[in-house]
């Protein structure tokens, strides 16, 4: 399957080789939850206590002691994951890589954690409209059925409305559950997690390059907006890049207040960086 993807798409193939390989050799197993009680796995001994299951005393220890000893089990939990990656023009901007090319390595390093750590997951494109990528599944297919959407998807002249895409979230999700949001949330003064935190555990991956956090001086320029598609001719001279950069804080110190506000956890990914560290530490402390 591999070698025919690699014969048609190079670059995808090697994102999902790469990713898979990082998160089966570093990512923990099954997830487990601190909570103790009737599970599927032996975690410890301990001398009985009042109100103990005795269907969970081991005779054996018991007798060579001469004290009761009960076994203590894990619980397996299971969480529900959804992998949402906000997709615009703007994420067509990179100076090392592109930053949709990251965003789905991140995809890809969601979708294996959940299958490796045995969680279902399921996947919604937000853009200018909000759809299902791919249905619940534990099934490893579903890892290259989601890339393959995100990859392809064209997000030339795409625009995103926060406020619309939250909404169809809050709507479409029922059942309770972790949301990956991944994008790189430029403008988000729309953006309204509250409602949506309320419901779900929300975790906010932030896509990045330097250099549109601080560009150089690099004189008159003819730039495109991949959002918009309006061209213009702009001066990259200390005056703009002060305006630009005081706008750019401005745009996070918002998000990052409103992240607080919802109890929204987050993480920053530049494009010069390898996103495996992050998103497997991320996923293991989940």
């Amino acid at each position: 399957m591999l070698k025919t993807l690699l014969e048609s798409n190079k670059k995808l193939a090697l994102i999902l080789i790469k990713t898979q390989r990082e998160v089966f050799s570093k990512i923990a197993g099954e997830n487990i939850s601190k909570k103790r009680g009737e599970g599927y796995d032996f975690q410890e001994l301990r001398e009985y206590e009042s109100g103990d299951d005795i269907r969970h005393i081991d005779w054996i220890i018991s007798a060579k002691t001469t004290k009761p000893y009960v076994k203590v089990f894990h619980q397996q939990k299971e969480l529900n994951v959804v992998i949402v990656p906000f997709l615009c023009g703007s994420l067509h901007f990179g100076t090392k890589i592109l930053k949709k090319d990251l965003l789905t390595q991140i995809c890809a390093l969601l979708s294996y954690s959940c299958v490796k750590q045995n969680n279902p997951f399921e996947s919604y494109i937000c853009s200018d409209t909000l759809f299902l990528c791919t249905q619940k599944t534990k099934q490893l297919f579903a890892v290259r059925r989601l890339l393959e959407k995100v990859e392809s998807f064209d997000v030339l002249g795409k625009t995103l409305d926060y406020s619309y895409s939250t909404q169809a979230l809050y709507r479409q999700i029922q059942r309770k559950s972790i949301l990956f949001l991944i994008g790189d949330f430029f403008d988000t003064h729309d953006l309204n997690l509250m409602a949506l935190s309320l419901k779900h555990e929300l975790v906010l991956i932030i896509v990045r390059d330097r250099f549109e956090e601080n560009p150089a001086e690099l004189g008159e320029l003819h730039i495109t907006d991949p959002a918009l598609g309006m061209s213009a001719e702009i001066s990259l001279n200390k005056k703009t890049l002060h305006s630009y950069r005081k706008k750019i804080v401005q745009n996070d110190e918002m998000l990052y207040k409103k992240l607080k506000t919802a109890g929204v956890r987050f993480v920053k990914i530049y494009t010069d960086e390898d996103p495996a560290e992050k998103i497997i530490g991320l996923m293991e402390k989940t």
